[in-house]
């Protein structure tokens, strides 16, 4: 068995897992009117951390990840030659342009004394889910005993002119599955998971880690595939490979950008995986869209939802506005959930999955 614990998120809702649960509970919202964020000083609803320090945001994010999460293991953990670290990022630091990792990866490895240097996973806004499952990876190979698996992405002129040039942002903050989304509302955070073999190295009780995988639709550098093939694939093998059937599952934590293309095709994916009927949200409402960081932020909060017995409503949904209707949470609901699919899709035609479940 592999053993998931020890999330942390970091984002506008708060510094700690549990300020982020806390707000997420109370469905408060990370995105705000920001004044001149855009090109040509247009101003833009985005999930901004709240930073005085200025410079150097992207490696402080993972340094104060790795503070808080050291404390949630045990100590022998982080210096072992056993415990790979994976660095989860789109972007990596834009104060960086010839090299936006190597000096954080190197500072991280500095300041931790750790016996490997850390790796990337950059692969668009699937890296999250595929840093997790690549752990999970080596962790079975028995390359390595326990892995640090850590997000983020940061905010830069770079990212956010970009999807404003792809006419992907929305006017207001984003509406992930419903009738009147119209784009993405980007956003920063870090968020960190520790993957192990050994479920005693976690000061609180962990959770077990299914094998997930991916795949690739090659629809297009930046639409999604009309059919949802990419998606479907990589669930129904993920499904396949652990032996679960759709009716096991207890919800589904969704990519759902708010992009109309991206929401629809999801929709298709879910309706040709027999799974329409299952509780379904995206998260992005509450931290916005952060990218790289996403897939381990949002496993973080899947695993709260296990941990505290709730399902949380997919902020900004009001109307189904999707072709196969799901079955979205439009309010926190009290449950159960033991066994929860968590999936990612991306630039590139990526997709990824992977399930959490309660021990």
């Amino acid at each position: 068995m592999t053993y998931i614990g020890a999330e942390l998120i970091i984002s506008p809702l708060g510094k700690t897992t549990e300020e982020n649960c806390t707000a997420m509970i109370a469905n408060r919202s990370g995105i705000s009117l920001i004044a001149d964020a855009g090109f040509d000083h247009k101003s833009l609803f985005l999930s901004k951390i709240n930073d005085p320090d200025g410079q150097g945001k992207f490696t402080r994010l993972i340094i104060q990840a790795i503070e808080t999460i050291k404390n949630e293991i045990d100590d022998a953990v982080l210096l072992s030659a056993r415990t790979i670290f994976i660095i989860s990022s789109t972007k990596g630091d834009p104060e960086q342009i010839k090299d936006p990792f190597n000096a954080a990866v190197s500072a991280v490895q500095q300041k931790f004394s750790l016996a490997n240097r850390p790796i990337v996973i950059s692969n668009a806004c699937i890296s999250g889910i595929v840093a997790i499952n690549t752990a999970h990876h080596l962790i079975r190979a028995r390359l390595y005993d326990h892995a640090v698996v850590i997000g983020c992405d940061v905010l830069s002129d770079f990212v956010v002119y970009g999807f404003q040039s792809l006419f992907a942002m929305g006017d207001a903050p984003c509406r992930p599955f419903d009738a009147a989304r119209n784009g993405i509302s980007i956003g920063e955070g870090c968020g960190a998971v520790v993957v192990s073999a050994s479920e005693h190295i976690f000061r609180n009780p962990s959770l077990q880690l299914l094998a997930g995988t991916t795949a690739n639709d090659a629809n297009h550098i930046s639409g999604p595939s009309r059919t949802g093939e990419g998606l479907f694939r990589s669930v129904k093998k993920t499904m396949e490979k652990n032996g679960i059937t759709a009716d096991e599952l207890d919800f589904i934590s969704a990519h759902g950008t708010a992009t109309v293309f991206n929401d629809e095709m999801e929709s298709i994916a879910f309706d040709r995986l027999g799974m329409s009927n299952i509780p379904l949200n995206s998260l992005k409402g509450y931290f916005g869209h952060t990218l790289g960081a996403a897939g381990i932020i949002e496993t973080a909060a899947s695993m709260q939802m296990i941990r505290n017995g709730i399902l949380f409503k997919s902020l900004g949904f009001q109307e189904q506005g999707t072709s196969k209707a799901l079955n979205i949470v439009s309010g926190n609901t009290v449950a159960n959930p033991e066994t929860i699919l968590k999936t990612a899709s991306g630039f590139g035609g990526g997709n990824a999955s992977l399930i959490i479940r309660s021990i």
